[in-house]
């Protein structure tokens, strides 16, 4: 059985994204994410992978679209949410977005981490906040604002057992 981890970045309007992209940048958070995904399969949705810079070395890209048309070199293709976590095949799969993947994965994800950006942000892609009843945290980092950086934490997250 895979133990499933969203990994997301939001705002605390719940903000993930704008205009297809983060609105905000912080190289600590993208070092973060290179070092919670490396070496494990990564699942997305097809706008998510698009706005990447393009395929990220030593990850798995598994894409989940409705389009059965579109495919790209590089990336695995699904069409349902069980395909996907049958294609990733591993004991950890990181969920990394958008929303719309976000909210298919989060009533079986086991795990997430969050970024969490201390800031009302501008955006248009939301992601509704983890359910305290369901989640606890179990740890916490927090970094100061810098420069034209908001603050932000590192949370990690587990579900709650039933």
């Amino acid at each position: 059985m895979s133990i499933i981890t969203l990994v997301v970045a939001r705002a605390e309007n719940g903000v993930i994204g704008r205009d297809g992209r983060l609105p905000w940048h912080l190289p600590d958070d993208l070092k973060r994410f290179k070092a919670i995904t490396m070496g494990k399969p990564m699942v997305m949705g097809r706008k998510t992978f698009e706005s990447l810079p393009g395929l990220l070395p030593g990850r798995r890209h598994i894409v989940l679209t409705r389009d059965t048309n579109w495919s790209t070199p590089g990336a695995e293709v699904a069409h349902h949410r069980d395909d996907a976590l049958r294609l990733a095949g591993k004991p950890d799969v990181m969920v990394i977005g958008g929303a719309e993947i976000f909210r298919m994965f989060m009533p079986i994800a086991d795990r997430a981490e969050v970024t969490e950006v201390h800031a009302t942000i501008d955006g248009d892609t939301f992601m509704p906040p983890f359910d305290h009843m369901k989640w606890h945290e179990i740890s916490r980092e927090t970094r100061p604002a810098a420069a034209s950086q908001p603050a932000f934490s590192f949370v990690s997250l587990a579900r709650r057992p039933c």
